[in-house]
């Protein structure tokens, strides 16, 4: 297969406003970017304010909230902005557990990555979709990943948040389906993000998914897993709906 280009589509977002978390780095970036670069107004939240206001600086149409999805008040602020219509929405924040399994899983782990990677998406979700509601029509892309899929790409935390991320996926796409909202996820398997890792990592769970780690496919880019989302969040996949979608480059299957 030759190198992969992105092909930016003039206009697709032209007139919209799309939400996107984690948008100071890796996918989040790469969303908000596309995004306002096909014509998009991009409402981008993050917690590293440097990196999101040189992404607003960079980008024109990038409208820069600093906040963190985990907080209730931050979430409020998000939506405030974002204002009475929000045509999509992308939450792609997320954190990494320490690959522990459940009977080395520390309080403190567990909760961190819940509170980012599922209560996160249910808040601003939950703060997002009434304005959907009132104009019969929306699009929600959630972030799920490998770990959504199976058991050994990862520790109990994130596992278990990231299959979670699957049931809020097919819960509110059967929920909203017949008002005209789109809930769809895709599952990333290895991506080029910088993500951060616990300093310190479960010795036990390394050696268990060590090995199937090692199947993985050439890495993606941020760009890559950005082209699938805009994909999903665009009027391109009006017939998408509940999609749980393997952006893996084909690990899953393996």
């Amino acid at each position: 297969m030759g190198e992969w280009v992105e092909r930016i589509a003039e206009g697709r977002f032209s007139g919209r406003s799309v939400v996107v978390t984690g948008a100071a780095s890796g996918i989040g970036r790469a969303t908000a970017s596309r995004i306002a670069r096909e014509g998009g107004r991009v409402i981008a939240t993050d917690l590293v304010e440097g990196a999101l206001g040189e992404l607003a600086e960079e980008v024109p149409g990038i409208e820069p909230v600093v906040g963190d999805i985990s907080s209730a008040d931050d979430v409020a602020r998000v939506a405030e902005r974002a204002g009475e219509r929000v045509d999509g929405l992308a939450n792609i924040a997320g954190v990494m557990d320490d690959f522990s399994p459940v009977h080395e899983i520390s309080d403190e782990v567990w909760e961190r990555v819940f509170r980012i990677d599922v209560d996160g998406v249910m808040r601003l979700t939950r703060a997002i979709v009434p304005a959907m509601l009132a104009a019969g029509r929306g699009s929600i892309v959630n972030v799920a990943s490998e770990a959504a899929l199976r058991g050994n790409a990862a520790g109990v935390a994130y596992t278990a948040a990231k299959h979670a991320i699957v049931g809020i996926t097919r819960s509110s796409a059967f929920m909203y389906g017949d008002r005209g909202i789109r809930v769809n996820a895709v599952a990333p398997g290895g991506v080029a993000t910088g993500i951060q890792l616990p300093s310190e990592i479960s010795e036990f769970g390394m050696g268990r998914t060590g090995p199937f780690m090692g199947t993985m496919p050439p890495v993606a880019t941020a760009e890559m897993q950005a082209a699938a989302i805009c994909f999903l969040l665009s009027d391109d996949a009006v017939n998408l709906n509940g999609v749980v979608a393997p952006t893996d480059g084909g690990w899953s299957v393996q």
